[in-house]
């Protein structure tokens, strides 16, 4: 028998018993005594965020990790990625990882149950729009953490819609979920979404003209007249950084990838366009990617961000600099000319933004290493100009979702959303408005694979896609389930059967 912890905050602890999905309450008084005032909601639900923003998921495993490193983004010498980069499934370094983010995910996925649970009949405690916030939240969490999860165990819908996917677990109960197909998880989660959106059509403050998106500690000029934040200035801390949650236009970018992933083509371009033609979520200016001083200087493209998971905690004991930057001993490097070939260095890339802000190249060493900068913090007493973020969904996804959507019916329109992508990154070359179908869907590959580099999203688009997986070396890596369905944990295989 196994135990599993399920917390939503220290006063509620759930266990689990002898299957991932068992999700029991222990105590049904402190469970009570939490759900019987709007504040004991919001805590329930900002304890779910904070659960997800654990190492063992967004602030890690499902970020900074595994998936990266089979995108092929990484050279290594040590044995165990090379495992990882290999898919070598049957390897303790893969199975103890992908155990602990199944578990992990479903006990974040209970948590929003909990809350779901019991909502409808306390309406009474809320106030204003508080009651349709948290209940759209948690159940945007709880579709968002399943499409991961079945991004991860489930065969591709374009692969095979009927295959087995993952449980679509939406009970507290001491009963085992059974699995469905992936067609089905996709209708569940799609389900899910827009019930949340609806819920958030007309209470979120972020759909609100005054709430305007920016740097938290942007240092503006004497004599600055023009727009400034405003995400910091609602007076309830639980409604201020609507990106740092599922937001309303999240959940609209949630639903394109999630339309997409299922091929239906009409509904991701629409609810892609809801976030494009909101209009709330400016471009990187260079002059804040490029700025030379520290404090003002924008690594992660922060204002783009539709939603991110606020993850300061990542960094702890310099855990991402250990990853990423640390000279010498980075975990997670490119070879630089691995890196010159991602960001096509050699022809259109050497201006790119992405290319040129977010990687440095070591040349005083042997061989040369290049170093990933993206997730740089300032060590005190320097200031940030926004907090560490896990990237959710990106303003630039909006623009390749519509972008691949749109193509069959309007390539032209296709072509120009990818090209404002390019643009705003520092690309001039535009790609011709001729371009073929197979054309387009390469440099839109390429595109994102640079734009998500250090983030995971890549890893799911090849999978969605079927491509085949290069590595560095120029090995292949054929698409098949062998290496894009990640083998369901020993214990879950087990006790649900």
């Amino acid at each position: 028998m196994k135990r599993y912890l399920i917390f939503i905050i220290p006063l509620l602890v759930f266990t689990s018993c002898k299957k991932f999905l068992d999700v029991q309450p222990e105590s049904d008084v402190t469970k009570e005594q939490l759900f019987t005032s709007e504040d004991g909601f919001e805590e329930a639900l900002n304890g779910v965020y904070a659960r997800c923003t654990k190492t063992d998921l967004y602030a890690g495993n499902l970020t900074f990790s595994n998936l990266d490193i089979m995108a092929q983004n990484y050279s290594f010498s040590n044995t165990d990625f090379q495992k990882i980069a290999s898919f070598q499934y049957n390897q303790s370094i893969l199975k103890d990882k992908n155990s602990q983010i199944w578990s992990s995910v479903y006990n974040a996925i209970g948590n929003c149950n909990e809350i779901l649970q019991v909502i409808d009949k306390q309406k009474t405690v809320f106030s204003g729009n508080n009651y349709a916030i948290i209940k759209g939240e948690a159940l945007a969490l709880r579709a968002y953490l399943h499409f991961d999860l079945l991004r991860m165990f489930g065969a591709s819908y374009k692969y095979n819609p009927n295959a087995k996917g993952i449980p679509y677990v939406t009970n507290v109960s001491i009963k085992s979920t059974p699995f469905s197909s992936v067609g089905d998880v996709l209708n569940y989660v799609i389900i899910d979404l827009r019930n949340a959106r609806t819920l958030l059509s007309n209470t979120d403050p972020i759909l609100s003209p005054a709430y305007i998106v920016g740097y938290p500690n942007k240092a503006y000029p004497s004599g600055y007249t023009g727009p400034k934040q405003t995400e910091t200035a609602v007076s309830s801390l639980f409604l201020q950084n609507r990106r740092h949650r599922l937001n309303y236009y999240a959940v609209c970018g949630e639903l394109a990838r999630v339309y997409l992933y299922k091929n239906d083509y009409q509904n991701a371009l629409s609810n892609a366009n809801d976030v494009i033609n909101a209009n709330k979520f400016p471009w990187t200016q260079k002059d804040d990617a490029f700025n030379n001083n520290v404090e003002q200087k924008d690594r992660v493209f922060y204002n783009e961000l539709v939603f991110g998971w606020y993850a300061p905690q990542a960094n702890d004991g310099n855990a991402l600099v250990t990853l990423f930057s640390a000279t010498n001993v980075a975990q997670y490097q490119p070879t630089p000319l691995q890196l010159d070939n991602i960001y096509e260095k050699s022809t259109v890339g050497a201006e790119d933004w992405r290319y040129r802000q977010w990687f440095f190249t070591a040349t005083d060493v042997t061989p040369n290493r290049s170093y990933l900068i993206k997730y740089l913090v300032n060590s005190s007493p320097l200031n940030n100009l926004h907090p560490l973020m896990a990237p959710g969904f990106r303003l630039t996804e909006a623009y390749y979702i519509a972008a691949e959507a749109i193509y069959d019916s309007n390539p032209t329109k296709a072509i120009d959303y990818l090209n404002t992508v390019r643009t705003h990154r520092g690309i001039i070359d535009l790609l011709p408005a001729t371009l073929g179908k197979t054309a387009f869907m390469n440099e839109l590959v390429k595109d994102a694979r640079k734009e998500f580099y250090g983030e995971s999203q890549i890893f799911y688009m090849y999978k969605r896609l079927n491509l085949d997986i290069v590595a560095a070396s120029g090995q292949i890596y054929p698409a098949s389930n062998s290496i894009y369905v990640f083998p369901i944990p020993d214990d879950e295989a087990a006790y649900n059967n």
